[in-house]
This record gives structure tokens, C-alpha cells and sequence, in this order.
């Protein structure tokens, strides 16, 4: 007789419609391909840590929790249990308390709007519009993480209501490789790497907005203007009565 645990997880391998290839671990992209929650999880993950980490923590997750990951489990846990799973060395993420929260957060949402089924977000989304705006509601989810999962899940899930690719430019791009979404292999991999470390060398290379030329040179002059003043008033303070 199955246990519950193996129900679901045989559930979960009969669902399975895409390989997916994100963690670069085999066990772990299985789950991410079988299990929406899952996937979730490594999209609120990612951030901060190398992306193979992030997608490779829900199955461990899973494994230190001796559950599967199913969002009303994850919603009606103890807190402090469920930080103490993400806060075990190794650590699943940088930041483990405040993930585990925001991981429970979005166990609570999609079991009281989705009635606990992950996919249902995507599914009853009439538009890409209607989709964006769903994923970008998701705790832990800015406007750009959403548009690259509105991304992934058209790119790799087959999930294309009428204006994904608008509502997720430029992460919908054909032929680009700007983010998990272009993820397919390790040679992909490499290609997202390499692009975002490119775009961060540029980005420091232009440097904030207050250090371009017109404001450097204004503030350098203000420097110099108080420099000035300062000096002036410490040789009339120093100089005889009479001379003053």
C-alpha cells in the first residue's frame, strides 16, 4: 500500500510534461519539472545565490522535511520548524529565515486563492496580462522575477496565453540568453552566466547616476567653493584686530 508520500509523488511523475534543467542536478530538475510548487520555491530562491543552489533546494527541502512539497503542507507548518529545516547546514539559502517565511507566505496564497493547486495560476489566466499580474502578486516576486517566470513558462512550459511575450520582454526574446528562462542545459547555462556578468560589468562600468561627468564636476566645485570659504574665514579669524 502506498503512503501518502509515494501517492503524490507518483502523481507528480505522471504529470511530468517538460524537462527542465535549472539546478543542473537530476534529481532536483525532476521535481521542478514534476512539481509547480517546487518551481515556485526555486524562483523565490533565486536570488542572491547561485541559481544551481536556488533550484537545487526544494528537493532538499523536501528531503529534510520527509514530506512532499505541497503548498497546504508548507502553509500550515510551524514557522520555526520550517526555518530550522531552511537554517541546517548547509544552509538553502543566504538569507535562510527570511526565505522560509516568504516560502510559507506563498504556500498560504496559492492554497487560499488557488485552492493549494500551483498550476491554477497559470491555467485559468485568460491573457498574458491576466498572468503577469497573477505571478507578480506572488510573495517574492518583483516585476522582473515575473516577467521572466511568465518567460520560463512560455518558453519551456508551453504556457502562452494571447500577449505573454509583450507582457515578459525582453525575456521572451527568441535566441537570447538573459535568464533562467533560456536555461536548457549546461551550455545554456553558461550562455545566462556569461550575459549577466557582461551586463554587471557594464552596469559598474557606467557607475551611479551621480557619478557621471556634470554632476561629478558640480560637485567638485562645490567642494572647492567650501574649501575656499573655509580658509578665508580661518586667515581673518588668525590675522591683528587692525588688519581685519
Amino acid at each position: 500500500m502506498a503512503t501518502g508520500q509515494d501517492s503524490a509523488s507518483e502523481h507528480s511523475v505522471r504529470s511530468l510534461l517538460v524537462e527542465l534543467h535549472l539546478s543542473q542536478d537530476a534529481d532536483a530538475d525532476a521535481l521542478l519539472s514534476s512539481n509547480p510548487f517546487a518551481l515556485l520555491i526555486g524562483m523565490v530562491l533565486d536570488q542572491q545565490v547561485p541559481l544551481e543552489w536556488a533550484f537545487a533546494s526544494p528537493r532538499e527541502l523536501g528531503r529534510r522535511l520527509g514530506k512532499a512539497l505541497e503548498p497546504k503542507r508548507i502553509a500550515q507548518m510551524d514557522p520555526e520548524a520550517l526555518a530550522t529545516a531552511f537554517s541546517a547546514k548547509p544552509a538553502l539559502h543566504r538569507y535562510p529565515g527570511s526565505m522560509a517565511a516568504r516560502v510559507q507566505e506563498l504556500a498560504k496564497l496559492v492554497v487560499e486563492r488557488y485552492g493549494g493547486r500551483t498550476e491554477a495560476i497559470w491555467e485559468g489566466a485568460s491573457s498574458g496580462a491576466e498572468l503577469f499580474e497573477r505571478v507578480r502578486e506572488l510573495p517574492g516576486f518583483g516585476e522582473q522575477k515575473a516577467k521572466i517566470f511568465v518567460a520560463l513558462l512560455g518558453k519551456q512550459l508551453g504556457v502562452r496565453p494571447e500577449g505573454w511575450e509583450t507582457v515578459s520582454a525582453p525575456f521572451s526574446d527568441p535566441g537570447t540568453f538573459r535568464s533562467v528562462a533560456d536555461i536548457t542545459d549546461t551550455d545554456t547555462l553558461h550562455k545566462v552566466r556569461e550575459f549577466k556578468q557582461a551586463l554587471k560589468a557594464a552596469n559598474k562600468e557606467k557607475g551611479p547616476p551621480d557619478k557621471a561627468p556634470g554632476a561629478a564636476k558640480t560637485a567638485k566645485t562645490a567642494k572647492t567653493a567650501k574649501a575656499a570659504n573655509r580658509a578665508t574665514k580661518q586667515r581673518r579669524s588668525a590675522a591683528p584686530a587692525g588688519k581685519r
